[in-house]
């Protein structure tokens, strides 16, 4: 069992846009590693941003991205004419591929989110955008995204599948198992305890197979759960999930 902890995340940002950026491969502990991914699993952007902010219309190349909000609303605007306003009860997924600009903006109220960064299978893919209406009511695993013969409501062109739960106080949960992938559970927000490790809000925690069926949930508890193939084929050519270290 190995866990990260929050103080171990990257702060960069200001006080109005604050981002908590995780590698998720430090998990292991090993600092000399030259890649801090966890298989293709490369990133993930706990932020925080104030009212008024306005990031301008950018490009992604060869990265999926999910953005996961937690709390508060956030306008998108894309290259292909979309808009949408994305919160806690409508997910979004980019499959940037080849190319795809898009503009976010947060005209009322606060904003807490994660922004997570996929390794693709490959470079240069058809880009595209996909909408999932959702809700955070749910107190067993929701599947969220995976490769398409997962049947996730969001198409994530890798092996990778995201549930999320929105458990109870007293709540004992055992995590979903998909055969030859590992867990890397993130705490959203809450409290929880594994055997005898504490884990709370931003942190994150992996084991092996067994290793986290008792989660005993302390406090009405947010978990985000990634089933990640390790040996996944995939591509370095990603603006932001193409970082090794």
């Amino acid at each position: 069992m190995n866990i990260l902890r929050s103080y171990q995340a990257m702060s960069n940002g200001s006080t109005s846009f604050n981002l908590q950026i995780k590698r998720p491969g430090m998990i292991w502990q090993d600092f000399d590693r030259d890649d801090f991914a966890f298989g293709p699993l490369s990133r993930i952007d706990h932020a925080m941003v104030s009212e008024g902010v306005v990031v301008p219309m950018h490009e992604h190349v060869n990265d999926e991205i999910l953005t996961y909000i937690w709390k508060g609303e956030v306008h998108h605007k894309d290259s292909v004419g979309i808009t949408e306003v994305i919160s806690s009860s409508k997910l979004m997924m980019m499959n940037a591929g080849r190319s795809f600009f898009h503009e976010e903006s947060i005209p009322k109220g606060s904003v807490e989110s994660l922004q997570i960064f996929i390794c693709p299978t490959s470079e240069n893919l058809e880009p595209k955008v996909q909408f999932f209406d959702t809700n955070n009511n749910n107190d067993d695993w929701k599947l969220i995204a995976g490769p398409i013969e997962s049947n996730a409501p969001l198409e994530l062109r890798q092996n990778v599948v995201v549930y999320d739960v929105h458990g109870k106080k007293g709540d004992i949960l055992e995590i979903p198992q998909i055969k030859q992938l590992t867990p890397w559970l993130y705490i959203m927000d809450g409290k929880l305890k594994v055997e005898e490790h504490l884990l709370e809000k931003g942190d994150a925690i992996t084991g092996d197979e067994g290793e986290l069926q008792n989660l005993e949930l302390l406090e009405d508890t947010t978990l985000v759960l990634f089933l990640v193939d390790l040996n996944a084929e995939m591509t370095y050519e990603g603006n932001f999930s193409g970082w090794k270290r």
